[in-house]
Parts: C-alpha cells; structure tokens; sequence
C-alpha cells in the first residue's frame, strides 16, 4: 500500500508505529535523527513521511525544508503542542499534524487519508480474506462479489483501514453515521453481525470487552 519513513528519536514509539501499519500492508524504514533521514531520502522512494519535530543532530521543521521539492507528502509527529507550532508546520507544507501521545486508530486513519489525498495509495485494499475497490464501493471474497447495504461497506472500509485497532462503539456510530450514539443503541453491533455473516468475518472481527470491535489480522 506504501512505503513509509519514520523519523523518530525514540524506538519504542518508532517501533508502535512500525508495528501498527505493518498489518495494514505498510513498509516503514526508521531514522533516529535528522541526518540519517535525509541521507535515507537522498532516493525518494517512500510514499510518506511520519515527522518528528524535536529530532537529533537536524530538527524536524529543518528537514521539512529538504522534503518539500521532493513531493513526499509530511505527517508531523510531535509533542509540541502549541498552536504557534502547529500553524508553522502546516504552513511550511505538512499534510498533517500530529500531537503525542495519540491514537494508534487515528494514526492509521490520517496515513491512509493522506495518501488517498494525494493519489499514494491503491485503488484497492485486500486484507483479511477480502478484496475492495473504496472507489467503486465493491468487495469480493475469492472472486465472488458480496452484495452490502451502505452502511455495511462504510463498516467494512473503517475496519480495513484499521487492522488491529480497538475500535468504541461511540468511535464507528460516529464515523459511520455521524453523531453520538444514543444510551443503549444497538444499532452498531447489529450492523456488524450482518457484516460478519456476509463477509465471512467470524472469529476474525471480534468483539473488545467495554470497548467495541477489533479487527484481527495477523501480521
């Protein structure tokens, strides 16, 4: 789906991130400071670059400015979360801007948003025994196409994009619907049953106690 730079002083968080996007179909290489990203950018092969601003030996703002002719769009990752700081990475050509600590889900959402922003990504997404086309609004199971509702595909897309990820049930109503859920709705779990049966997600799509849904792929 895309190769990926993390430019991270710190390896435990350098490592979640790898982590976190490997099963969703993402190569990451690491940088531990500024020098050693720009030396891995001299060949601009990645899709994206994870950004962080407080990096050793070449800051983050400093290395944006090597990164913006090379057309590799830029995702901050940092714990400055200042307004002021915000509004200077944005401005000097960020695709984003990200404030520690976060959400791995929300991560993965603004990688795949993105790289869907600026025709990085395929047109497709297979994961999980499924092939589907966000374009078309079409998935298909070895070969077979399966027949969704609306709301379906847009729970189907959602766990895609966040393998792995412990999604609430307030955090899909409101992706998927808009809103807030109501205080005892069901609507969400019932929506993923069908979704299930349909797709063939049993054991697979499993339910997080007091939380919501996850779906497990294995890396």
């Amino acid at each position: 789906m895309g190769k990926i730079l993390i430019a991270e002083d710190e390896q435990p968080i350098a490592d979640l991130i790898r982590m976190s996007l490997k099963p969703a179909g993402y190569l990451c290489d690491w940088a531990p400071d500024g020098e050693t990203a720009a030396d891995l950018l001299t060949d601009p092969v990645y899709d994206l670059v994870l950004l962080d601003v407080m990096l050793p030996k070449v800051d983050g703002f400093t290395l944006m400015e090597y990164i913006r002719p090379l057309d590799i769009p830029v995702i901050f990752i940092t714990a400055k979360a200042a307004v002021s700081d915000r509004v200077r990475g944005l401005r000097m050509g960020a695709d984003d801007y990200i404030v520690k600590p976060f959400d791995i889900a929300e991560l993965l959402a603004r990688v795949e948003t993105v790289l869907r922003r600026c025709h990085k990504t395929g047109d497709t997404l297979s994961l999980a025994g499924l092939v589907a086309d966000p374009r078309a609004r079409r998935v298909w199971r070895d070969g077979e196409e399966i027949a969704l509702t609306p709301k379906e595909y847009d729970l189907l897309l959602l766990f895609l994009r966040n393998p792995n990820a412990a999604l609430y049930r307030d955090t899909i109503y409101e992706r998927v619907w808009g809103g807030e859920l109501a205080y005892g709705s069901k609507t969400v779990d019932l929506h993923i049953q069908r979704l299930r049966r349909k797709v063939g997600w049993e054991g697979v799509l499993v339910a997080v106690n007091k939380v919501g849904y996850r779906l497990e792929v294995k890396p």
